[in-house]
């Protein structure tokens, strides 16, 4: 694996607009309102081609504010993952009994921490640093991480403390996203599949704001798992910090080579729900429907059924999903999402070859010709897979308009049943031959 570096401090440091800096893009949510990022962020990042992994933090602070215990221990574990840490203070409030009690959690580390002394935008700043040496970790470096002052010495430092030798990162892993509303479950699945705790779980809806990568092995194989904030109605994002949350998530399904979608049994499928699948509609992306805390409800032979019914007449645009009834809390049937994934993530990359795809669309053809349509009858000439991500084919036809919705469908369902096209939409362009 590359290494990592952490970067920490209290709230409202400016951490995360350095994470942005260092990685080049809006990644971190950035807010002036305190303790918006909680949970750890990956993302890698380079400098003079050397690769690593850099994670941001939610602020440590002293006091009793919602959530304090749990930021402060998600700042310990990327410490402790950590091959280098940032300490990020601000040098126009001076060190503060914050700054002194993070530093005291640094010195227990015995990792390279590298003092960066923010929001230095002007040289009358400059002086402040000085003040920082009573911290205890050497040289401070003034930076500015808003204007990107003092960025290239940061990451020159970084880069002289990192490890010599690193673990090339396997990049044939299966990037999974979970989405769904807040508060059904999705922290605790992916808790469950790292077997620790690496995102904060609560009751209190939006608990989780941004998109977290995590890798991990399981069967055999490398996997990555997005966790998601959660999503709610377009039209019902107000705050910033939600609304970057949701691009943030949408963000996730559109790199994910598959999308679970996730349900509450307890709660039931809520109109919310349909809103959050629209998404993976949109983005043409392969979906597991994934029916979470199904260890809350009664059941009976029927339970089953009768909830596999009702997601179909919900959830008709998202027909060719499988679906997948668990708890993540418990542990149960966590396991069958594995072969449903690397299904749909092989079918979502499938190609055919054209004498098999044309020999299936003319047999189609023969058992259910077409009907008079638009002042004509489609005639299908052959066929042509055009891309993947998801399946493309272009069928050539003597005149597009001809088509009927029910035979684009019947087409669609006949290249499903011979090619098990699991879990991946597929897209059929009709063009006319020239």
């Amino acid at each position: 694996m590359l290494p990592k570096v952490a970067i920490v401090g209290r709230p409202n440091v400016g951490k995360s607009t350095l994470f942005n800096r260092i990685i080049g893009t809006r990644l971190s949510i950035t807010d002036d309102q305190p303790g918006v990022t909680r949970d750890r962020i990956y993302s890698k990042a380079s400098w003079l081609s050397k690769e690593f992994f850099l994670i941001d933090t939610g602020g440590i602070e002293l006091g009793d504010a919602p959530f304090l215990t749990e930021i402060k221990a998600q700042a310990e574990i990327a410490m402790d993952e950590a091959d280098v840490i940032i300490f990020v203070v601000d040098c126009r409030t001076g060190v503060t009994d914050d700054d002194t009690y993070i530093a005291k959690i640094l010195y227990k580390t015995k990792k390279p921490v590298i003092l960066a002394v923010n929001k230095v935008d002007d040289q009358k700043f400059r002086e402040n640093i000085y003040e920082f040496y009573s911290l205890g970790f050497g040289d401070p470096l003034p930076i500015s991480s808003s204007h990107g002052i003092g960025t290239g010495n940061l990451l020159d430092k970084i880069i002289e403390d990192l490890p010599k030798k690193v673990q090339e990162e396997n990049d044939d892993a299966i990037k999974f996203a979970i989405i769904g509303r807040p508060n059904v479950g999705k922290s605790s699945l992916t808790n469950t599949l790292l077997n620790e705790n690496r995102d904060i779980v609560s009751p209190i809806e939006g608990t989780t704001r941004d998109a977290i990568d995590s890798r991990f092995t399981a069967y055999g194989k490398e996997y990555v798992v997005i966790d998601t904030a959660g999503l709610k109605k377009r039209g019902k994002i107000y705050e910033n910090v939600e609304k970057y949350s949701s691009i943030r998530s949408i963000d996730s399904i559109e790199r994910a080579d598959v999308v679970l979608l996730m349900l509450d049994a307890s709660t039931g499928i809520l109109e919310q729900d349909t809103h959050v699948g629209q998404y993976i509609e949109e983005f043409n992306k392969p979906c597991i429907i994934v029916v979470n805390k199904w260890d809350l409800i009664d059941k009976d032979s029927k339970t089953m059924q009768r909830w596999t019914d009702d997601i179909r007449g919900t959830f008709k645009y998202l027909d060719y999903a499988p679906i997948v009834f668990l708890s993540a809390l418990e542990n149960k049937r966590v396991q069958t999402l594995f072969p449903e994934i690397d299904r749909a993530h092989d079918a979502y990359y499938k190609r055919m070859s054209t004498s098999v795809l044309n020999d299936v669309i003319s047999e189609a053809v023969l058992m259910f010709p077409p009907s008079e349509f638009n002042g004509g009858i489609l005639k299908v000439y052959y066929a042509s897979q055009v891309g993947i991500e998801p399946p493309t084919f272009a069928i050539f036809v003597n005149e597009p308009k001809y088509l009927h919705f029910s035979y684009y469908r019947y087409l669609e369902n006949q290249l499903r049943k011979n090619f098990d096209f699991f879990a991946t939409p597929i897209k059929l362009e009709f063009r006319k031959r020239d």
